[in-house]
């Protein structure tokens, strides 16, 4: 009986490992979520340094051609698919051409493109929908 009873202590029961590996599991796979869905003041940082706001106003809600699109509060999915087209370029499948944000965006990491879109996601938008 005392040989059971140090064995439990040394290895854990079978359940109590599976609980700890079950814990483990969801824990890491938090972490890489939260890490993949992109850092906020990381991606301000990233834009900052990029210099979005040359184009598309210190807000990006400002760009300053109407032609060029208004950033701030914009889904953060199709932020993210946007700079990875562009980086692709025109000529690539599900690629966007411009010769400008071709540029900007082939400068980015995957994780800059995260980040940015994080950023750009969470600022107060202008943009209204017509019903």
């Amino acid at each position: 009986m005392s040989r059971h009873i140090i064995l439990s202590k040394n290895k854990g029961s079978p359940m109590k490992n599976l609980f700890k590996t079950a814990i483990l599991a969801l824990a890491s796979a938090l972490a890489v979520s939260a890490h993949a869905a992109g850092d906020i003041e990381a991606g301000k940082a990233a834009a900052q340094k990029y210099n979005c706001f040359t184009c598309h106003g210190q807000d990006y809600n400002s760009p300053i051609d109407p032609s060029y699109p208004k950033l701030a509060g914009q889904h953060q999915d199709y932020l993210k698919h946007a700079l990875i087209a562009y980086q692709r370029g025109g000529n690539a499948p599900n690629g966007r051409g411009n010769a400008i944000m071709g540029g900007q965006a082939k400068q980015l990491s995957k994780q800059d493109v995260e980040n940015i879109a994080a950023y750009l996601a969470s600022l107060q938008g202008t943009l209204v929908l017509r019903k």
